[in-house]
């Protein structure tokens, strides 16, 4: 009897319906740190995974110098429908007052919605490199070739391409402007050495800088109840 493997299990959920998510990349006004920390992990991440199609909420912060933006923040969706559904508009439109606090306190925020183009291996690694492309590429085999070799034959434990939906994508942030249709790339592994180590061959392959490779550790993570 053959077995399916996981990267053909992938590939078949992607046919069928992508996931989706939510990706938020941000700074904060250092004076006001410790309440975004408390307000992310109690109030707004329970907030999110409590909305119908949610799945996951994890929130990283970087390792490396990220610039004006240590924090990432990801939420993972049944499909891309989930964005523009009544109870996620709802708790879009109407934040709470904690929330609304916060967000006029986050710095150079890019805030982008879309689809898991790829999605390869399984699980979630504690550590990530992620690389934004400034265009979702017009072919999309060879990026998933390679990501998916990354999980089977490297010590990568998934990876993802996020196609950004610019429509979706409104920033919530004063100051802050809608990404361009740009792609995001991470891929996540167990330990930082090994994340650091293929992060120079990960750049070539992608035709970015290695100083455009961003070193993340995973804070935490909530599921869906």
């Amino acid at each position: 009897m053959k077995t399916t493997s996981s990267n053909e299990r992938n590939c078949m959920q992607q046919a069928l319906a992508p996931r989706a998510q939510l990706c938020v990349w941000t700074g904060v006004d250092p004076d006001h740190e410790a309440d975004f920390n408390r307000w992310y992990d109690r109030e707004h991440m329970q907030e999110r995974v409590a909305i119908r199609g949610f799945q996951s909420a994890r929130r990283l912060r970087a390792l490396d110098d990220a610039g004006p933006r240590p924090y990432l923040a990801l939420y993972d969706t049944e499909d891309i429908g989930v964005f523009t559904s009544a109870a996620y508009r709802q708790a879009f439109t109407k934040q709470t007052e904690w929330s609304l606090r916060n967000f006029a306190r986050m710095r150079n925020t890019q805030r982008r919605v879309g689809q898991l183009v790829v999605e390869a291996g399984e699980g979630e690694g504690a550590f990530a490199t992620v690389a934004v492309l400034p265009a979702m590429p017009a072919e999309i085999e060879p990026l998933r070739v390679l990501l998916e070799g990354l999980c089977a034959e490297g010590d990568a434990i998934h990876a993802s391409v996020l196609a950004t939906d610019v429509p979706l994508s409104t920033p919530l942030t004063a100051g802050a402007e809608a990404p361009p249709a740009d792609a995001v790339v991470m891929v996540e592994y167990s330990t930082a050495d090994a994340a650091c180590a293929h992060a120079p061959a990960l750049a070539a392959a992608l035709g970015v800088t290695a100083a455009s490779i961003h070193f993340f550790q995973t804070l935490w993570r909530l599921g869906a109840r």
